[in-house]
């Protein structure tokens, strides 16, 4: 007699989990360029700002390179973006397999979201290997900082694309608002420019940015001569706490009207 297995609910969320996430791994694969764009396109990105950035600098900013400088913006700022996009389409994504009860839009999220952690991790090793390859001195002085902060930009990404998606099924022109919000990013969190390049009577108007503070506390954690200022780890914790409550709050009351829309 074959016997019955029976789960509890973490490891059917865990199985759902995977199985979302397999799913959308092999929707980017079925793309020619979809897993290669998500790599080429932040390394391209990264060498033109480089370049840019080298041109007016020299081959070091702030006591550290200039090519890791862009590294730690514009990975971040990539990552964040994708992530909080990956995590406002899930919803929609995912709605014809909320008609079985194990699916639900939880799921959607973590699942897509983890896939662009992975995603970056890739892109991360890749650039790692080109900067040995060109004889980049690259020095990681406190890799826990690094990973943390990495970790919290994470969460607040997917902690807005939760709230955005929730938000967007009851009034559409949330999205509008979403990707105006989105457009000034590059300009305001760091990427670029560090804040110490910033005159200080503007910093009140970039301070509010916690992408901003987990960039330039992840570049002084990497090279303790960097000299970041005006930031606050405390501050990244306390905005990452505060969007994943929100966030939580805001999907266990409207799930379940948002599917039925």
């Amino acid at each position: 007699m074959a016997k019955v297995q029976t789960r509890n609910r973490l490891r059917i969320w865990q199985d759902v989990i995977f199985a979302l996430f397999i799913r959308g791994l092999q929707s980017k694969f079925n793309d020619k360029f979809g897993i290669s764009w998500a790599i080429i396109q932040p390394v391209s990105f990264i060498f033109i700002l480089s370049f840019i950035r080298g041109a007016m600098n020299g081959a070091e900013t702030h006591s550290m390179p200039t090519f890791v400088f862009m590294v730690y913006g514009i990975v971040s700022l990539t990552f964040f973006l994708t992530t909080l996009s990956a995590s406002s389409k899930a919803l929609q994504k995912d709605k014809p397999l909320y008609a079985f009860r194990q699916v639900v839009p939880i799921s959607s999220f973590v699942a897509s979201s983890l896939f662009e952690y992975i995603v970056k991790i890739v892109v991360i090793l890749v650039l790692v290997i080109i900067m040995w390859f060109i004889d980049i001195d690259l020095t990681l002085h406190d890799p826990i900082t690094v990973i943390i902060n990495f970790t919290l930009i994470w969460i607040i990404a997917m902690s807005l694309g939760i709230i955005f998606s929730i938000s967007s099924a009851f009034f559409p022109e949330v999205t509008k608002f979403q990707q105006m919000a989105q457009r000034p990013m590059l300009f305001i969190s760091a990427v670029f420019f560090s804040l110490q390049d910033i005159p200080k009577e503007f910093w009140p108007y970039l301070e509010w940015n916690p992408l901003l503070h987990a960039i330039e506390l992840s570049r002084q954690a990497a090279y303790p001569n960097f000299g970041a200022v005006g930031v606050s780890q405390q501050y990244v914790y306390l905005c990452t706490l505060s969007l994943l409550f929100l966030a939580l709050v805001v999907y266990k009351r409207y799930w379940k009207q948002a599917i039925s829309l």
